[in-house]
């Protein structure tokens, strides 16, 4: 319950700050929909030129697409790290959030979220409905919460794996590209994995299984039964990342000696 009402308090204090400029909020969300609505003309310029895509319809594709932005949403509103590295080891802030009676990860968490990023949910969500309904998918009773489960779990996979990256700060503060570059990477869970080479389709799944993030799990709402077992594998990976990422981040923290040093 302290960790809980710890984070409230932060999440108050962030909408009052967002909230004192409301023109820039307004401008900023409004960036996020315009990004997410080009990378919807790019399926739908594809699919122009084209019926299918590898044994997929284009309402299928726009499906994928809206469950990947439901995750991401959530991943982006609260593990917004991707200049820890810059703000946190090589400027020394990771001294300030030491020296607190919280975890330091939950620290770095809450006092970096963005939560206007998650009007992508909302975004996400309509787009799934809109395929869903061109479709002619029906909602079961257990779809809801089948959906917040995988949603979750995808959430938990990105999480995980840009907190394995921000680990790594601990033993080299030297900058890199990864972290842009894993971004990057994340996008290709937006489209169905068999138009990939075994290759990219064996690290899509199992080494960085974005795959987990929209695809897979999508595949059990629109009925693919052959990847059953990989959508309910979704929560799974979420869980097993997440851990693995934890542990790297709280022996990272051992290892850390100040911005000084």
């Amino acid at each position: 319950m302290f960790y809980v009402s710890i984070f409230f308090q932060y999440a108050a204090q962030y909408l009052k700050t967002r909230l004192t400029y409301r023109a820039d909020l307004v401008v900023e969300i409004l960036s996020d929909l315009l990004f997410q609505a080009v990378n919807l003309i790019f399926i739908l310029v594809v699919f122009g030129h084209t019926t299918t895509l590898h044994g997929w319809s284009r309402e299928e594709i726009i499906f994928i697409y809206g469950f990947f932005l439901v995750p991401y949403a959530i991943f982006t509103a609260f593990f917004n790290i991707w200049d820890f590295n810059d703000r946190y080891i090589v400027k020394g802030e990771m001294d300030r959030v030491l020296t607190r009676p919280v975890h330091s990860l939950l620290q770095i968490v809450i006092e970096r979220m963005e939560l206007e990023s998650l009007f992508g949910v909302i975004t996400g969500m309509a787009i799934m409905f809109y395929a869903g309904s061109r479709l002619g998918l029906e909602i079961h009773w257990y779809d809801p919460l089948v959906l917040l489960i995988m949603v979750i779990g995808g959430a938990l996979i990105y999480a995980g794996i840009f907190i394995t990256l921000a680990s790594i700060s601990f033993w080299s503060d030297s900058k890199t590209d990864l972290m842009p570059m894993m971004y990057n990477i994340g996008n290709y869970g937006r489209y169905p994995v068999d138009i990939y080479n075994r290759l990219i389709r064996f690290t899509l799944t199992w080494i960085l299984p974005f795959a987990f993030v929209g695809v897979y799990p999508s595949a059990f709402f629109l009925g693919r039964t052959d990847w059953y077992v990989y959508a309910f594998l979704t929560p799974v990976m979420g869980l097993l990342f997440l851990t693995i990422a934890v542990v790297l981040w709280n022996q990272g923290v051992k290892h850390y000696r100040g911005a000084g040093n």
